[in-house]
Formats: structure tokens, sequence, C-alpha cells
């Protein structure tokens, strides 16, 4: 966990989000509104990760249509901006 929380693990993982360019999830939470809250809520989602007490927001399920006519399941995060 101590490497998963390493400043600079952290920030490669940003940059590579920001690559990503996804779209928002389901709270409508763009890539850039993401970085900012990071930026503000990093050292208290480290020391909870660290702790043991980080528990993430229930995860809604749906299923995608596949190309090949089966289903995938795809999971959304929603998050409550503070």
């Amino acid at each position: 966990m101590e490497s998963i929380c390493d400043s600079a693990n952290l920030a490669a993982a940003m940059r590579k989000v920001i690559a990503n360019g996804g779209s928002p999830g389901v709270d409508g939470m763009r890539v850039n509104q993401l970085e900012k809250y990071f930026e503000r809520h990093r050292d208290r989602i480290a020391a909870e990760l660290l702790a043991g007490t980080y528990r993430p927001q229930p995860v809604k399920r749906t299923e995608i249509p596949k190309p090949d006519g089966g289903t995938r399941k795809l999971a959304f995060r929603r998050r409550w901006i503070v």
C-alpha cells in the first residue's frame, strides 16, 4: 500500500488518467475536475488507504452489448463531490 500511495506513483497514475481523456462518470466529473479534486484530497485519501479506513462509494453496474452478440459488465462509481 505504501508504494501505491507514493507521490510519484500517484502522479504517474494521474498522468495516465489525463492522457486517457475519459468521459465523465455518473457523477459528471470531468478529468480536469478530477485532477483538482485529487489535488485537494490526495493527502486524506492516501492517509485513509494507509490506515485501512478508506471506503469507496458503491458501484452501479450495468451490462453493455459486445460486437459478437454477448454482453459485458460495466461498473460506474458514484462519487460525491465535497
